[in-house]
């Protein structure tokens, strides 16, 4: 059976868009009629044909660690396309490393601002814009963020950091901005390739960006607050 949903004269901002999730994202928003506006501060590459421009896809270069950035990126999204109806928060980054008491200070400051300050921004600066939609925001925390772990604690706590993020959003906002976040297991990318053996218990990207979608569709108006499992069957 297909889904499919209709985003017409909907303007979605996917962040971390040039990696393999965020591209997904921007191409599941984009066959579904939004407009997207494409963020990341990697511009997207020539291979990467998820993300090729187009009428209704624009490329926003932006540090979503620095504030004036990304209030300068939401002024600019509004004054370009007139609305933010949605916001998907997919910029993020995973770490392994030491145990705490050998982790250096500098690799756990990365991980809080790539994975947790960058969600807070631009969550906090397009929240007016999507009140006056009755929008939503759907950002992407982790199944190992459900418990400690050993080798990858600062991921973890940043990625459970984004799940309490979610839900004050979804709290703070009852009734006129809905939140909710995805868990992905382990995810078939080009990254997670090069570093572990694949398997095809991997839950591909592409797969992931439709539950964000829906997560952000009509057909998700009663769900606010939720961390949905993204785990297939890895």
């Amino acid at each position: 059976m297909s889904v499919t949903f209709d985003f017409s004269d909907r303007v979605a901002i996917v962040t971390g868009a040039s990696g393999a999730l965020g591209s997904a994202v921007v191409a599941a928003f984009r066959e579904a009629g939004a407009t997207v506006c494409a963020v990341d501060i990697v511009p997207p590459s020539d291979e990467n044909s998820l993300l090729e421009p187009d009428d209704d896809t624009h490329f926003y270069e932006t540090d979503l660690t620095d504030e004036l950035g990304v209030e300068t990126l939401v002024d600019n999204v509004v004054s370009d396309h007139g609305r933010i109806d949605c916001l998907c928060n997919v910029a993020g980054t995973w770490r392994g490393g030491n145990p705490i008491d050998e982790t250096d200070l500098a690799e756990f400051e990365f991980l809080v601002n790539v994975n947790l300050k960058s969600a807070f921004l631009t969550s906090k600066h397009a929240l007016p814009h999507l009140r006056e939609r009755e929008g939503a925001i759907v950002s992407v925390s982790a199944r190992s963020s459900l418990e400690g772990g050993e080798g990858d604690g600062p991921y973890r706590i940043t990625k459970a950091g984004i799940r309490l993020l979610t839900e004050t959003l979804a709290e703070e906002n009852l009734g006129e901005v809905r939140a909710n976040c995805v868990m992905p297991s382990v995810l078939d990318t080009p990254m997670n390739r090069e570093m572990m053996t694949p398997k095809d218990e991997w839950v591909d990207p592409a797969d992931v960006a439709q539950v964000m979608l829906f997560l952000c569709s009509d057909a998700a108006s009663v769900t606010s607050g939720a961390a949905v499992p993204v785990y297939g069957e890895a």
